[in-house]
């Protein structure tokens, strides 16, 4: 596997990045909000960086393959400046299921240390079709665990709901912004000739479903990502109403942390992404608001 050239990250890619996603938190979106934060600027989307982690895997990878989970942690911010770089290490299958340890790491700006801005595993069938997908083992829907009762209004099994449908519009904004042309989504004849009803939403968009959740209703705007697995169960389908879910299943309040189990699902129920997010909410921009329920 050979390097891409660094990607240098622009308040530009931020905006586009929440009109996609819908995630308009103002840690990525307001500069004057972000400033009063502990990141001091406004940061690049968790999302944003998993879709340009994925181009990547693309990229790179010896033939088609389709990322069908990954675990990212955040150990630190990407602001607008940095040029980031994505690493992929393992060893490439030729079919089925290969997984690959991810890295994101930053040059950094003037006077800045380089730094790793996201870690984890990534997993990418390759020969990837319907009955290969259906055939991945299920994720464990992550149950309430024992923690604080009450955080800024927080509490156990508070959930919140969203509903949406992404069109062409959105896969070439999203295939433009990441340059994430992988054949399974960019490629209609490619997705039908290997099984599948036609082209799937990428998975950085089906989770930036969970973003915008995240980001905007609960926990709230100013919600900071630390965490994220996600695993895909199902193809969904351009124009199928989706329905993403998030329920919070544990409140750690000496560290202002927050775990949800995160759930995706297609128009006939199905689930198609399941997950487990933990974020910060040290920097919210209500503390006090009443909270979904």
């Amino acid at each position: 596997m050979h390097d891409d050239p660094p990607r240098v990250l622009s308040q530009r890619d931020f905006d586009r990045f929440a009109a996609l996603s819908r995630d308009d938190n103002p840690i990525h979106c307001d500069p004057a909000f972000a400033r009063g934060t502990h990141f001091g600027a406004t940061v690049a989307h968790g999302m944003l960086l998993f879709s340009l982690l994925c181009a990547h895997g693309a990229r790179q990878l010896p033939g088609p393959a389709l990322p069908v989970a990954q675990t990212l942690m955040f150990p630190a911010p990407a602001f607008v400046g940095d040029a980031v770089r994505f690493a992929l290490s393992g060893q490439p299958a030729p079919a089925g299921l290969a997984a690959y340890a991810t890295t994101v790491s930053c040059a950094g700006g003037p006077g800045q240390a380089p730094r790793v801005t996201a870690v984890g595993e990534s997993r990418w069938l390759a020969q990837a079709s319907p009955a290969g997908l259906a055939g991945q083992p299920d994720a464990a829907d992550p149950v309430a665990q024992h923690g604080d009762a009450v955080l800024y209004g927080l509490r156990p099994g508070q959930q919140a709901s969203a509903a949406r449908a992404f069109t062409a519009a959105d896969l070439d904004e999203y295939i433009a912004l990441t340059e994430d042309d992988n054949p399974f989504h960019a490629d209609a004849g490619f997705a039908r000739a290997r099984g599948f009803a036609g082209p799937l939403v990428p998975l950085p968009l089906l989770a930036g479903m969970y973003s915008d959740l995240l980001g905007t209703r609960l926990p709230g705007r100013g919600t900071g990502w630390m965490k994220q697995s996600l695993r895909l169960a199902a193809p969904a389908w351009l124009d199928e109403p989706l329905t993403a879910r998030v329920r919070i299943v544990r409140l750690r309040a000496d560290k202002d942390l927050v775990n949800l189990a995160s759930v995706v699902t297609g128009a006939d129920g199905r689930v198609v992404v399941q997950g487990e997010s933990l974020v910060l909410v040290r920097n919210l921009a209500d503390k006090g608001a009443e909270r979904a329920a």
